[in-house]
C-alpha cells in the first residue's frame, strides 16, 4: 500500500498567494492578486461579474478587463465573498470594479461590494460592506456592522451599526496591528 503525501490545504502561487483548494475563485482571468494574499476555504472571488457598460474614456485600453484587484498582504477569512458592485446606469446593469489595497483584513461571513478598500483596513466577521462604499486607510469595522451602499468612511476610524457609523478613532500608536505579515506567516506553516 503506497501512501502519497497529503496535498496542502492550500496551493502556493508564484507571488506567494495561499489560496484554499476549497474556495471558490470565479473568473479568475479578471483577478488580479497583488502577493502574499491569503484566501482561506469557502471564500467565493466573483471576477465574473464584468463590466459590460463601454468606458467614458476613448483612451482607455480595452485590454483585460479586470473585476477584482487585490493587494497585498490581504487576508480573507473562512465563507466571505468578494463581489464588484453593480448598478443600472443608462439602462444597462453593469458591473464596476472592486479594488482593494494592501494589509487588509476581512473576517468570517463577510460581504464586500465596496468600490474601494484602502490599506491597513480591518473589517471583522459578519460584517456587509453595500455596493459602491468607499473605506480609506487605517480604519477598523467591527463585527456584525452593515456599511451603507455608497458610504465613505475616512481614514482612521472605526465603525459599527446597523447602518454603520463613525463610534471612534484609531489613535497612531494602534495601528500596528493592521500589518498582516505574521498572519500571512502563520498560514499553511502548520
Amino acid at each position: 500500500m503506497s501512501r502519497k503525501p497529503a496535498k496542502g490545504e492550500y496551493i502556493e502561487t508564484d507571488t506567494g498567494n495561499k489560496v484554499s483548494r476549497r474556495s471558490q475563485i470565479i473568473g479568475t482571468t479578471n483577478i488580479i492578486l497583488g502577493g502574499k494574499t491569503v484566501i482561506q476555504a469557502e471564500v467565493i472571488i466573483r471576477g465574473d461579474l464584468l463590466r459590460t457598460y463601454p468606458s467614458s474614456n476613448p483612451n482607455e485600453k480595452q485590454g483585460t478587463p479586470v473585476a477584482v484587484a487585490i493587494g497585498r498582504y490581504c487576508f480573507f477569512s473562512r465563507g466571505c465573498e468578494l463581489r464588484p458592485p453593480g448598478k443600472l446606469y443608462k439602462g444597462s446593469f453593469s458591473h464596476y470594479p472592486l479594488k482593494i489595497a494592501d494589509h487588509v483584513f476581512v473576517g468570517p461571513g463577510s460581504i464586500i461590494e465596496a468600490a474601494l478598500i484602502g490599506s491597513h483596513v480591518n473589517i471583522g466577521s459578519n460584517v456587509v460592506v453595500g455596493k459602491f462604499a468607499i473605506i480609506k486607510d487605517f480604519v477598523k469595522i467591527l463585527d456584525g456592522t452593515v456599511v451603507p451602499a455608497n458610504m465613505v468612511i475616512p481614514s482612521f476610524s472605526i465603525v459599527a451599526g446597523r447602518p454603520a457609523q463613525i463610534v471612534g478613532e484609531i489613535a497612531e500608536g494602534e495601528i500596528e496591528g493592521f500589518d498582516l505579515r505574521e498572519a500571512y506567516r502563520a498560514v499553511g506553516n502548520s
